[in-house]
């Protein structure tokens, strides 16, 4: 294979595949091109996933692509955490005994807010909070970071692509600055047709691998397919590429969870134009070296 060098640049989204217009962002060249790496719930590798301190540990390792994860707490506030239970990442089960099976929608904004969402992760994180995706968009915005957020378990919270929407344009992120900075996705596609509907204009990515012969439909809706690594193929990346999304440019395709340097080197061969992991630095010096 050939050399190729590691692009440190900033990668405006306008709109899909290529996330290609460059200034502050890391990307490498892999087999298939230039490929962008995406910080999945911040480095979560080296930081508690989802918190602050990963948005921060991700744009010190030079990365600015972060992913994360939104839901709803019982009161209405948006609050960036991946389960729907606390009890994983946070000392829900200490602070508040008997209130199982401890949802996160069974929990106000200010009860979540007193639980120790790092010690879990190792002592130096001990008291990090489980932020509001308020707080996440003023943190990546103070990094001059990039988002991928996705709507998590949306079944679970009726309206959440609204009140989501709603939060992202008072923070001043639906501007058309902003919206080259900008990726929702989810496992949903009603959820991903909502999104559009509200906001033509927003990229948007689906969490799955939808088979070949429906990728049309997709297209009318999504200007992503993100599928597991393990359910992808240069044939399938192919056939992703084939066709244009809502935004006229072809379909893109970032792949999750990718955490080691064959497994990043052989899907970068099929082609993607992202990866989605838990250790960026891991895919970047494994695809610089391709």
């Amino acid at each position: 294979m050939r050399a190729r060098v590691i692009a440190v640049t900033t990668v405006a989204l306008l709109g899909v595949a290529a996330l290609v217009t460059p200034t502050h962002d890391a990307r490498a060249g892999g087999p298939g091109g230039q490929v962008t790496i995406v910080a999945h719930r911040g480095a979560s590798a080296y930081a508690p996933e989802n918190t602050l301190p990963a948005v921060d540990e991700a744009a010190r390792r030079g990365f600015s692509w972060v992913e994360n994860d939104v839901q709803r707490t019982k009161d209405g506030e948006l609050v960036v955490i991946h389960d729907d239970s606390l009890t994983r990442t946070t000392n829900a089960e200490e602070v508040f005994p008997g209130r199982a099976p401890w949802k996160v929608k069974d929990f106000t904004a200010a009860e979540i807010a007193r639980l120790d969402a790092g010690s879990w992760f190792g002592p130096a994180y001990a008291g990090t909070r489980v932020p509001t995706l308020k707080e996440y968009l003023r943190r990546v915005e103070h990094n001059h970071q990039k988002l991928l957020l996705e709507i998590k378990s949306p079944e679970l919270y009726p309206g959440i692509e609204r009140e989501a929407l709603k939060l992202l344009g008072n923070e001043g992120w639906l501007d058309r600055q902003h919206l080259g900075r900008l990726v929702v996705q989810s496992f949903s596609a009603d959820s991903l047709r909502i999104v559009h509907d509200l906001k033509p204009g927003l990229t948007t990515g689906y969490l799955g691998t939808p088979p070949a012969a429906d990728l049309r439909t997709y297209a009318g809706f999504t200007d992503l397919i993100n599928p597991s690594h393990k359910s992808v193929s240069r044939d399938y990346v192919t056939a992703v590429h084939s066709y244009k999304g809502p935004h006229g440019r072809p379909l893109g395709v970032f792949a999750w969870i990718v955490d080691d340097a064959p497994t990043a080197r052989n899907v970068a061969g099929y082609g993607v134009d992202g990866i989605i992991t838990n250790r960026p630095d891991v895919v970047r010096k494994a695809l610089s070296a391709s």
